[in-house]
């Protein structure tokens, strides 16, 4: 058997009884959160232009759109997928050499399941197929380095879980992977120098693309098998040899992942948590600060930090603000909080926070790079005008896995980012879905979503 096929039959074989109680309840967690983010992104104006392109070049009415109508399902994966990712704010999953948002899956693995007719049970054992191929391949297959995306093993994680939404049998599993896999190998450009607004659409791109792959293996259509392992391969091409026994996987690799407290890039988390913490102990005034010095992982530097993804001082745009160390921490003093509204552009232009983003310096520290992704370290340190020095460390978040995110604060933040588009009873009709998923139809949940 090739690679493809030997992760196809994991694939073929997932069932929900695989499930462990905790991976069950991490996944609830992370799909209401995933929403969450999708209903408080719904008017931004990228997405405004995406549902504009949906609604003109048309599709199938199958599957559901959040905030109503009905399009084909890879046009739905695109779209609702879009307003997952926007905020980013949604889940992320820290391996050694990759950092990935596996929450990006649900778009696609809803869209598929009701246009299949499946129900909750069948939707979350889809989706933590997707968790786990792509957990998987971001540890043992990292493409960082190599300068391709993480959406490359999001391609191969999309077309498992909405191949398993489909029922597919493992044959033609098999091609919707080589298929995806051999198509979709992304630039890590999306995520360097001057950002765009294709730093929140590159994933929807991927699973859009997946989608499509899956129902055209569904079809009958064939892909390389050997994308993999074969000759100008994935390995041979991008990411070098490497080996997972998919025979000996479960599925409980969600429970690794972790949920953001702070709409912030995943690795600032324990910086703005750690930020906010010195301030309210010290009681100091954003006024006050002289300077700020961020020692940091070495992750962290290169990618929100002005290492080699950047420099991060020059900031005018959202998608450049939640990627700036410098920024993020800035408003934090400011303004207590780091939510979407930090993200306006009368907020990011604003004299207060573009003057003291300069005034923080980021650092990578290597005893504190041995420590990742472990843990999330950083030290702070804070020069204050009246000539004290105050001083933090920080080596997690609430939401990271040592200290896990509970239901009750995931429904906070949901009603924290849906309450402008949504009233009080969906919102809670929403949620208490979400919270007995195994309970309903799939399609339950797509007609709520359908009436933000």
């Amino acid at each position: 058997m090739t690679d493809a096929e030997q992760l196809a039959a994991f694939v073929d074989r997932a069932a929900y009884e695989d499930l462990p109680g905790p991976a069950r309840e991490a996944l609830k967690i992370r799909a209401l959160d995933a929403l969450g983010c999708a209903i408080g992104a719904l008017g931004a104006d990228p997405m405004t232009k995406v549902r504009a392109h949906i609604d003109e070049l048309g599709g199938a009415p199958r599957s559901s759109l959040i905030g109503g109508g009905r399009t084909a399902p890879d046009r739905a994966a695109l779209y609702n997928g879009a307003l997952v990712r926007y905020l980013d704010f949604n889940d992320s999953y820290l391996a050694v050499g990759e950092t990935c948002h596996p929450s990006d899956n649900l778009a696609p693995v809803l869209a598929a399941c009701e246009d299949a007719g499946r129900d909750g049970r069948q939707f979350l054992t889809a989706l933590a197929v997707s968790y786990q191929v792509q957990c998987r391949l971001s540890d043992e297959a990292p493409v960082r380095a190599k300068g391709f995306d993480h959406t490359t093993q999001g391609s191969y994680a999309v077309a498992a879980g909405v191949a398993k939404a489909l029922g597919l049998d493992p044959p033609r599993i098999a091609h919707a992977l080589a298929i995806s896999g051999a198509a979709l190998n992304a630039l890590r450009v999306t995520r360097t120098g001057a950002l765009s607004n294709w730093k929140g659409l590159a994933f929807p791109n991927t699973a859009f693309a997946a989608t499509h792959a899956a129902y055209l293996a569904a079809r009958g259509v064939t892909g390389p098998l050997e994308v993999f392992e074969g000759a100008k391969g994935f390995m041979e091409s991008i990411a070098g040899r490497f080996s997972i026994d998919w025979s000996k996987e479960g599925l409980d690799r969600v429970c690794r992942t972790v949920v953001k407290r702070y709409d912030a890039e995943v690795h600032a988390q324990s910086a703005v948590e750690g930020v906010l913490e010195l301030q309210r102990s010290a009681g100091f005034a954003a006024r006050e600060v002289e300077r700020v010095e961020l020692d940091v992982f070495d992750v962290a530097y290169h990618i929100i930090g002005g290492g080699e993804e950047g420099e991060k001082q020059l900031v005018r745009t959202k998608e450049e603000a939640d990627h700036s160390l410098p920024y993020i921490v800035a408003v934090a003093l400011l303004d207590g909080e780091v939510m979407p509204q930090q993200y306006r552009p009368d907020r990011i232009g604003r004299r207060d926070v573009q003057d003291l983003l300069r005034k923080v310096t980021v650092r990578p520290e290597p005893a504190l790079s041995r420590r990742f992704p472990a843990q999330l370290p950083c030290r702070i340190t804070v020069h204050l005008s009246d000539g004290r020095t105050l001083r933090w460390e920080q080596a997690d978040f609430e939401g990271f896995h040592t200290r896990p995110i509970s239901w009750t604060a995931a429904l906070r933040k949901f009603q924290q980012l849906a309450e402008r588009r949504v009233d009080a009873s969906l919102q809670r009709a929403i949620s208490a879905t979400v919270g007995d998923l195994e309970q309903i139809p799939v399609a339950q949940l797509a007609a709520l979503l359908a009436k933000v």
